[in-house]
This record gives C-alpha cells, structure tokens and sequence, in this order.
C-alpha cells in the first residue's frame, strides 16, 4: 500500500477514535492498531498526534463541502440554500463525524487547532455564499440553524420537532412549563 493510502486510511480510523475522545483523549495507537500500523510509521506521516488530528477535522471539512457541493450541483440557485440545509440534515446521521466536528470546536483553544478550525468553517461559510449567492443575514441564520441541528443530533433530541413536547423528554419540569402546564411551585430556570 502506497504512502498516500496509507495516511487516507489512518485518517478514516482517526476520525471515530477522535470523535469518541478528542485530541488529548485519544491514545495513537487506538488509530494505529485498527490500521494494522507501528506509532513511528503514523508519526512519519503526520509528525504528531495533533497532525493527525488535524488530517482528520480537515477531512470532515471536506465531506461537509462535498455534500454541499452535490447539493448545489442539482437544484435551481434559488433553491440551493435550503438544498444544501437539507443534505446537511442528511450528513448528521454520521454520528462519528458530528462528534469529531464537535470535538474540533472543543479543541480550539489550541492555537494551532483554532487555526485550522477557524481557516475551514470560513471557507465553508464562502462556499455557501458563492454556491447560493445568499447575503448575510441568509447566511448567519444558515449556520445558527446547523449550529442547532448540531446540537440536537449530538443529544439525540428530534431535528424537526414542531412544537416544545421534546422538551418534556429531556426536562419534564422545562417541558411542562414551555406547554404553559408548568407547576407554581417549580424552581425557575436560569
């Protein structure tokens, strides 16, 4: 196996080792040993755990841009903002990626995570625009809205609820509250 497949497939293999536990959580040789690969031969490649790391949020900027792309590619301009939503809602179901993407947004208080991290959702914010031609305030409610899909994938909490009875299942005191059935007696929530 040549070099460059070799690295694909450690970077496949580090995206639900990382996603499980995170940058500092992760132990290299739980990538290395699912690849059938030695740590030294790893580092060769990417020269630090962090490296790897990185490979692998840069490869789930990637899938997140491939699908935006495939989205845009076969709908009408106007119809390409809420094309692209859609397939997001699609991707969601690879929980090992929501995950990693989250564990990347964690990770940001390393500088050089943050760089990264920072450089790909910008190029991603300028792929949407360019491939929807949508302005700004289209734009901040697109990401605020995956922003919250994120969310609520990650805590298993229903996408597309159409009232507050979600909140029952996570918070039954929330829930009864926001239905306007909340007891008198019950703490406020802050």
């Amino acid at each position: 196996m040549s070099a460059a497949d070799r690295r694909d497939e450690l970077v496949r293999a580090a995206v639900p080792a990382f996603a499980q536990g995170g940058l500092h959580g992760t132990a290299v040789s739980t990538i290395t040993d699912a690849v059938g690969v030695t740590q030294p031969y790893a580092f060769s490649l990417f020269k630090t755990k962090k490296g790897l790391f990185l490979a692998a949020v840069e490869h789930g900027f990637d899938r997140v841009e491939e699908t935006f792309r495939a989205a845009a590619s076969t709908t009408d301009p106007e119809e390409r903002l809420a094309a692209m939503g859609q397939a997001y809602v699609g991707l969601l179901e690879d929980r090992e990626l929501l995950r990693l993407q989250l564990q990347a947004y964690a990770a940001s208080g390393d500088d050089e995570v943050r760089t990264v991290v920072r450089r790909r959702y910008a190029r991603l914010y300028e792929l949407v625009r360019e491939l929807s031609g949508a302005g700004g305030d289209a734009l901040r409610r697109f990401f605020g809205d995956g922003m919250l899909l994120n969310v609520a994938a990650a805590v298993d909490l229903p996408l597309f609820a159409d009232d507050d009875a979600w909140l029952s299942e996570c918070d039954p005191e929330a829930g009864g509250a926001a239905a306007g059935g909340g007891s008198p007696s019950a703490p406020a929530r802050s």
